[in-house]
């Protein structure tokens, strides 16, 4: 992010744990939701009608909230795939 100069406006450490309800905050305020997870990559309709399947693909195997995850503007992203970073981050 450094090399294209974006930068964060909250940092949060991996000491703080966001489980469950974070990832469905973050879900519900959000538009669309996008998770990669290795080379498969999944796209989700956010707002108020979430699905569980959405909120469960953003949580790992501890029932924790993947990282990276990055809010930018009404879209949420999980785990990190460079292709979908480069397509939505430098619009």
């Amino acid at each position: 992010m450094d090399a294209k100069k974006i930068t964060a406006q909250e940092i949060i450490p991996a000491s703080r744990k966001l489980g469950r309800g974070d990832a469905k905050e973050l879900a519900t305020a959000a538009q669309k939701i996008t998770v990669s997870k290795g080379k498969k990559n999944s796209s989700f309709s956010g707002g108020k009608m979430v699905s569980d399947e959405a909120i469960d693909s953003m949580l790992g195997p501890t029932g924790n909230l993947r990282a990276p995850t990055i809010v930018s503007g009404n879209q949420v992203l999980v785990g990190y795939n460079e292709d979908i970073y480069t397509e939505i981050l430098l619009k």
